[in-house]
């Protein structure tokens, strides 16, 4: 595969950064980012270097079931940490500034989880550009972001996945579940279950990238701006409208401006990590 020169620059350099820092414990969600980031660190550290992932309401038991499968797999140690989002004080309430607040706390628990090793997540260049308070959090606590200092683009870690024949390479963009929710609407367990149901259900229907986001009791759909049309088709129409009411949704809606990151920082006037 022919890989431009200056990502392959930028990949030496990650290489370097993970060589320096002897004992590395990545926090593992099993996204695009972090999939790459524990790859390499495997890769030029073997046994120094660990998988962290922590276990709570916010993300399916698919994607939690898909970390311990790549672990096993690729022989990588994983420690598990259960985290009751809710026990954080202001998540249920969810201000503008939630993410910050969730990411302190697991984080903390991260670093205590993996000490002795210099602990890292998979933010990228282009995260930096967007509202993510939660970035400030992983400042605060001195994680370190690799692939962000090494330059690498969300683009540039998928050319680099498909090389190293990881299939996360296309996967669509992940964050929590409670980035569904509108700001200020109280976030449940009842609520995080829904919102991953429905969206596992129109995901088994063909559609990717799909995005549930949570309106009281409107459900706003967002998908790829190509998949629009398919979506709006009768019988995906009435098949999806048919579940998400019967999961608990008085409205249905489609988003006609389809998928974008962060459309509930919107009203904000910036975006976030979803």
């Amino acid at each position: 595969m022919d890989i431009a020169e200056d990502i392959r620059n930028k990949e030496k350099a990650l290489a370097e950064r993970i060589r320096t820092a002897g004992k590395l414990a990545v926090a593992f969600s099993g996204g695009v980012d972090s999939t790459y980031l524990l790859y390499k660190a495997h890769e030029v550290l073997g046994d120094d270097c660990i998988a962290v992932t922590v276990k709570s309401q916010v993300i399916t038991a698919e994607e939690f079931e898909w970390t311990r499968e790549f672990c096993e797999r690729t022989g990588v140690r994983q420690t598990v940490l259960d985290f009751d989002v809710f026990a954080v004080e202001v998540f249920a309430d969810n201000p503008p500034d939630r993410c910050y607040h969730c990411k302190k706390k697991i984080f903390t628990a991260v670093s205590e989880a993996a000490e002795g090793y210099t602990v890292a997540d998979g933010s990228n260049v282009d995260d930096q550009g967007d509202y993510r308070p939660g970035m400030r959090a992983l400042q605060e606590l001195g994680i370190a972001s690799p692939l962000k200092d090494s330059g690498l683009t969300k683009n540039d870690i998928r050319i680099l996945s498909k090389e190293a024949g990881l299939e996360t390479w296309d996967h669509p963009s992940a964050a929590c579940l409670a980035s569904r929710f509108a700001y200020g609407e109280k976030i449940t367990a009842e609520g995080l279950s829904r919102v991953a149901a429905a969206e596992k259900f129109i995901k088994e229907l063909g559609f990717e990238g799909i995005r549930v986001r949570v309106h009281g009791d409107l459900a706003r759909i967002e998908t790829a701006p190509e998949d629009i049309g398919l979506l709006a088709y009768e019988r995906s129409r009435k098949e999806i409208s048919s579940e998400l009411k019967r999961l608990g949704f008085k409205y249905v809606t489609m988003d006609m401006d389809g998928y974008r990151t962060g459309s509930m920082n919107e009203v904000l006037g910036s975006a976030d990590e979803d």
